[in-house]
């Protein structure tokens, strides 16, 4: 429960599997590449493929090219921005960490006011 109010034991569960490759092989990348795919495509596919129909029968071809291109953007720039900045963040998780609970509380409420609201 994100609002602290109890756990529920059959949510807590989670499965974390640990793989101990070489890192910046390309085997290696492309089994995390695969491992990440198959855990978001869920989550992507239903977006992914509503663009893609909009854009199907959209007025141009141009029209078409820029929706994908703003859903492109805005699926890799945060991933760019996440590399570029992942040593400098690396001495903040500790920080963001202990502030943690307060972080998930804070996010639950804004997702109660969120659905109270529509």
């Amino acid at each position: 429960m994100l609002v602290g109010s109890g756990k529920v034991p059959f949510l807590q569960r989670g499965f974390h599997f640990h793989i101990h490759a070489v890192s910046g092989r390309p085997l290696s990348a492309f089994a995390l590449g695969l491992a990440f795919a198959f855990g978001w495509s869920p989550c992507i596919g239903p977006i992914l493929g509503a663009i893609l129909a909009v854009a199907a029968v959209a007025e141009s071809s141009a029209a078409g090219l820029q929706l994908l291109g703003a859903y492109s953007l805005g699926l890799g720039v945060p991933f760019l921005l996440s590399a570029l900045f992942l040593h400098e963040m690396t001495g903040r998780w500790k920080r963001l960490r202990l502030a943690g609970r307060s972080l998930q509380t804070f996010a639950a409420l804004v997702m109660v006011v969120m659905a109270l609201r529509s």
